[in-house]
């Protein structure tokens, strides 16, 4: 029986095709037998007629462009999977829906463009839950497939945690990207609201929807926000630091993860403050109730004039989970949404002067509730990742042990507003720390060196209470009532320099 699960280092698989240790074409080869191997049970790519003979044609141009490895962009041919509702030229969008692929067409979105300048190739669309809201999709967990991924960007998580790809792209609007992550056992990176432009992107709530990646470790997420997010600082990643602070919320959003999450959790702190991390308790949001209910006052207000168009004309091809968000969100008006809009600025300020007062650099919490619910017809819920997208804060998921079960859990840690390098700098740490690793190298930096493993190539790895408001993922309630390098462009359309090495 095949292995589901697989392991590919971005940083390691990056720096061997720059350096010439490894080529284009092997690199889609590998990726197209894996797909060929695995997808048929994990499901995480859409299907795709004539993908190998594509991508075969773009790895040999990649090849052919630059024969120079100094003159190699940072992704030089480096497969990418693409959640479904992220337009990639060449390739239709379906969003997970039944609507006609035409309807949902247009311009690239610039994280591709992106990506396409760094060298990356389009291995192809991953699977998302229906419009990116709760609508589950084939997708299954690599870990265990009578368990959900989680969702909504269910297929770029598991992409990776199965091997097929090093490097996925995602999408956030309440806990899509977190979730899965800890779901699957792999890093997911969600950075600040607005760091990396949504321009292509099939809108869910523009206030909350954030473009995020997935790998398998934290310079595997370093090397892709490099490429990928504006204003991208990669001194404040590199070297050595002191330890961030970190903050642990203590109150009633703490509360809504279950008895396998927290004592979890538990332990990863006492092993933080065993490395020499101060971790402080700092009670915070103890009207965390109203706060789910504004986020998703706003949230569904904005879903439902998203799809208003699409709606009118092709509302019965629209899956229930979907049409519920879409129909309650008709029901709130502009006041309500107006009124919600001033809560939500109150709530950041608040939330940021409390962090402040307490001189916390990161907070920290569970990824999600508990390990991976079992089951396809739900994606678990979002609500542990739903006040740090509220506050369209920066936050990346650490694999972090298993539950009794076998199946993964996750660290969270979320940084402040536009500290993105820093939360990465300070996740790097905290990675080797749950990894049971005494040293602190640079593990940020390591993506722009080619030496450190250029002769390596993939490498393979053998081997619950789910209790929120009564919604899952972004808040439908459930059926049963529970700098950029290497050329890539900046967010004006201007090329940046060719980094050597």
């Amino acid at each position: 029986m095949t292995n589901l699960l697989g392991k590919r280092s971005l940083v390691q698989e990056a720096a061997a095709l720059r350096g010439g240790a490894d080529d284009p074409v092997d690199a889609v080869h590998r990726t197209c037998d894996r797909i060929d191997a695995v997808d048929p049970e994990v499901r995480a790519f859409v299907p795709e007629e004539g993908r190998r003979t594509r991508l075969l044609e773009a790895a040999r141009r990649a090849a052919a462009g630059v024969r120079d490895p100094a003159g190699r962009p940072p992704l030089h041919g480096v497969p990418v999977g693409v959640k479904d509702i992220v337009r990639v030229d060449g390739l239709p969008t379906r969003a997970g829906s039944a609507l006609p692929p035409e309807v949902l067409g247009g311009p690239q979105a610039t994280v591709v463009d992106r990506l396409c300048a760094a060298g990356a190739l389009i291995a192809g669309k991953t699977v998302t839950a229906e419009f990116a809201v709760t609508a589950p999709g084939p997708t299954r967990n690599p870990h265990n497939p009578a368990h959900t991924p989680g969702g909504s960007s269910s297929g770029s998580a598991a992409a990776v945690a199965a091997g097929m790809v090093p490097l996925a792209i995602g999408t956030q609007t309440v806990g899509s990207m977190i979730r899965p992550a800890a779901y699957c056992g792999v890093v997911g990176f969600k950075p600040s609201y607005g760091r990396i432009p949504v321009d292509g992107v099939i809108p869910n709530a523009a206030s909350f929807d954030t473009l995020g990646c997935y790998a398998t470790d934290v310079a595997g997420v370093a090397l892709a926000a490099w490429v990928l997010v504006d204003g991208w600082r990669p001194e404040a990643v590199a070297g050595p630091g002191p330890r961030p602070v970190l903050g642990v919320p203590a109150g009633p959003y703490l509360e809504r993860a279950d008895a396998t999450a927290l004592r979890a959790f538990e332990e990863q702190q006492e092993l933080l403050r065993s490395a020499g991390y101060t971790v402080h308790e700092v009670p915070v949001m103890d009207d965390f109730e109203q706060i789910v209910e504004q986020l998703f006052t706003m949230n569904r207000y904005e879903v439902a004039r998203a799809h208003r168009d699409w709606f009118a004309r092709f509302g019965d091809r629209y899956r229930q989970q979907t049409t519920a968000a879409i129909q309650e969100g008709r029901t709130i008006g502009d006041a309500a949404y107006e009124a919600a809009r001033v809560r939500r600025r109150a709530f950041r300020a608040r939330l940021a002067a409390d962090r402040a007062a307490a001189g916390v650099d990161l907070w920290i919490a569970p990824s999600a509730t508990g390990p991976a619910p079992a089951g396809l017809t739900t994606t678990g819920t979002s609500i542990m990742c739903l006040p740090w997208s509220n506050a369209g804060l920066p936050s990346i998921s650490l694999p972090a042990g298993r539950a009794t079960n076998g199946l993964p859990l996750g660290l969270q840690l979320i940084g402040g507003s536009g500290t993105d390098e820093e939360l990465l700098h300070g996740a790097a740490g905290i990675e080797h720390v749950l990894n049971g690793e005494a040293r602190n190298e640079d593990v940020c930096n390591r993506g722009a060196r080619n030496e450190d493993a250029a002769g390596e190539g993939v490498r393979n790895e053998d081997g619950v209470r789910n209790e929120d408001d009564g919604r899952s993922e972004d808040g439908v309630r459930s059926d049963d009532g529970s700098g950029h390098p290497g050329g890539a462009r900046h967010h004006d359309g201007r090329q940046g320099p060719v980094r050597a090495g």
